[in-house]
């Protein structure tokens, strides 16, 4: 009975969200694309000759957003789910924190990358602490693998939520990175303690 009642009121938010009613008119997979929109819009994260790496890319609308608007961008998109195929993108289906998947993906750009970009986070289970948590894991993965991987002028953006790891997260970034803003897009549901990491340039 509670599941039906979950359910319904899931249904009934998506409903009336109008990012999701946009997503379905503009064919994007996702809400979730006008997140990255207003992060480009502001932070000027994309040009036509950067080289991207889409972290946790499925179902795919932040690639295809990328796509759509920067005509000569070089483009890998790495999940562990396997999600539909997107014209012009490099898709591997793996774990981007093993080595064979890392491999994959610096042979494919055969240099470093301009940007990194991350919407990752772990099924949700209820406990919301846990969930921040487990997150937060995923972006640190993320921030140090880009360590490894971006150019000396490469920017790193990442989901993050709002909670006992936070600190821990801004810490990590600063010591990587030289500048870290910290920004909530609209389309971000008011309830949700998402933000985005937006950092650039390697210390």
């Amino acid at each position: 009975m509670k599941k039906n009642k979950i359910s319904k009121s899931w249904i009934n938010r998506q409903k009336k969200d109008i990012f999701v009613r946009q997503s379905k008119i503009e064919g994007y997979r996702s809400r979730a694309v006008y997140k990255l929109q207003e992060i480009n819009d502001k932070f000027k994260v994309f040009n036509n000759q950067s080289s991207v790496l889409d972290l946790g890319a499925a179902p795919g609308s932040w690639s295809q957003y990328i796509k759509r608007n920067f005509k000569n961008i070089k483009l890998a998109s790495i999940d562990i789910i396997k999600f539909d195929e997107i014209e012009n993108i490099f898709q591997i289906t793996g774990d981007f924190t093993e080595e064979k998947y890392k491999k994959k993906i610096l042979q494919f750009f055969d240099s470093k990358i301009d940007v990194v970009i991350s919407d990752m986070a772990v099924n949700t289970t209820g406990n919301k602490n846990l969930d921040s948590i487990q997150t937060s894991e995923l972006c640190l993965d993320a921030m140090r693998f880009s360590k490894e991987v971006l150019k000396k002028n490469g920017k790193f953006i990442s989901k993050i939520f709002v909670g006992s790891t936070f600190n821990e997260i801004i810490n990590e970034s600063r010591k990587i990175f030289k500048n870290n803003k910290v920004f909530k897009p609209k389309a971000s549901r008011k309830e949700s303690k998402e933000s985005f990491i937006i950092s650039s340039v390697l210390r």
